[in-house]
């Protein structure tokens, strides 16, 4: 049975606790970088389930929920630490939806959120090594680890008949433990691997990076980089050269802006993102829609996700602090209890302020295992016409 952890009144002492009525939520994300082209969408995702959960007037004693944002970057872990401490020691924040980028959540938590007690809840930081990193009970995140999608993409390649594969990836920690990841399973499955390589973000050529890798070979080229940086400059030059024609494309590839750019030169190509379906992301699909954001925008559900269950264990808890956070989101994202679709978030409150339980399904079907992990599904989906078409889910 789930025990409903309550927060004794001493935790109203620790770290991020607040006595007033207004309770500050960070939301840390690259708003400039290389997927700042996302991060808007991410950002609001998060911000209407504050204001949903406000809107319902049943937040512990009638409490408002104030998003407060800071940029991570994506790829300064430095300034992206300095941020944060400033939504901490500054802004007040009692946890932080966010970061965005591994490199930099991995940063943030060790040197912002665990020396000072403030809870994570990223939707978007996929790398294998944050399952494992020292996190005293403070990191959650809501996007599945790339331990899984390396795999996934190993077997989308095994079902098309792909022998032989060139890599190339972001040289950080999203990047490399994807890749990683994705070689492992890709040889175990008989595939070849003609070249690793990584890249760097932020350069004006890339065709010295092309030409070894089309030297090397392959049926196709494997690009875990970013839409609005490295990964999109290594097919730019490889579109410019002619050395491939198809591409596999790790989640970070995915973005709008990718297509509207080079989407004609990119036919046939296809990849991965995390993704949900059923009830809940129908519901919020038109949520989202009805309040201006794009809900096929990457980590726009798990974002709504992150924000929906901090405000949640927080309820659960029965006070605004870090500790209440912590101690009880397991709980609320998993059975048993009512299970709560997106646009329910004032349900969910009453429930828990009579004392009962929910189970979080939200946007993307909410499980978290082991220690706060997504269980997860994956978009497989191929480039046509410029659009992005689903061929199946995983």
């Amino acid at each position: 049975m789930k025990k409903l952890l309550l927060a004794t009144a001493a935790t109203a002492l620790t770290a991020g606790a607040v006595s007033a009525d207004e309770v500050k939520v960070g939301i840390i994300l690259g708003f400039t970088g290389p997927i700042e082209s996302i991060t808007p969408m991410m950002g609001g995702a998060a911000e209407l389930a504050l204001k949903e959960v406000n809107d319902s007037g049943k937040f512990l004693n009638g409490d408002t929920l104030v998003p407060v944002r800071a940029d991570s970057t994506c790829v300064d872990a430095a300034a992206a630490t300095a941020a944060a401490e400033r939504l901490i020691t500054s802004d007040g924040v009692v946890a932080i939806m966010g970061a965005d980028c591994s490199g930099v959540t991995g940063a943030i938590l060790s040197n912002v959120a665990v020396p000072n007690g403030v809870p994570m809840v990223s939707p978007s930081a996929t790398s294998p090594a944050l399952s494992s990193a020292e996190d005293n009970g403070l990191f959650f995140r809501t996007a599945p680890s790339d331990a899984r999608q390396g795999e996934v993409l190993a077997e989308i390649l095994k079902e098309k008949g792909v022998g032989e594969i060139a890599v190339t990836y972001t040289n950080n920690d999203y990047g490399k433990g994807l890749a990683d990841s994705f070689v492992a399973a890709f040889e175990g499955n008989g595939g070849k691997v003609t070249l690793t390589a990584p890249h760097e973000d932020g350069k004006a050529d890339y065709s010295a990076e092309i030409g070894a890798l089309a030297s090397a070979g392959g049926d196709l080229l494997a690009v875990f980089g970013y839409t609005d940086q490295g990964g999109k400059g290594i097919i730019q030059a490889s579109i410019d050269t002619g050395a491939f024609d198809t591409y596999l494309m790790g989640d970070g590839m995915y973005g709008d802006s990718l297509l509207a750019d080079l989407g004609p030169d990119m036919e046939g190509t296809f990849g991965t993102v995390p993704w949900a379906q059923g009830e809940g992301t129908e519901i919020f699909t038109k949520l989202a829609a009805d309040n201006d954001l794009n809900a096929e925008s990457s980590y726009t559900r798990e974002s709504y996700d992150a924000a929906a269950l901090i405000a949640l264990a927080m309820a659960a808890g029965g006070e605004a602090s870090s500790a209440a956070v912590a101690a009880n989101l397991l709980n609320v994202a998993n059975a048993p209890g009512e299970p709560i679709m997106p646009g329910e978030l004032g349900k969910a409150l009453e429930i828990l302020a009579g004392g009962g339980e929910i189970d979080y399904v939200g946007a993307t079907g909410v499980e978290l295992i082991g220690p706060g992990e997504a269980a997860g599904s994956y978009r497989h989906y191929e480039v046509k016409a410029s659009k992005f078409e689903t061929v199946e889910y995983k």
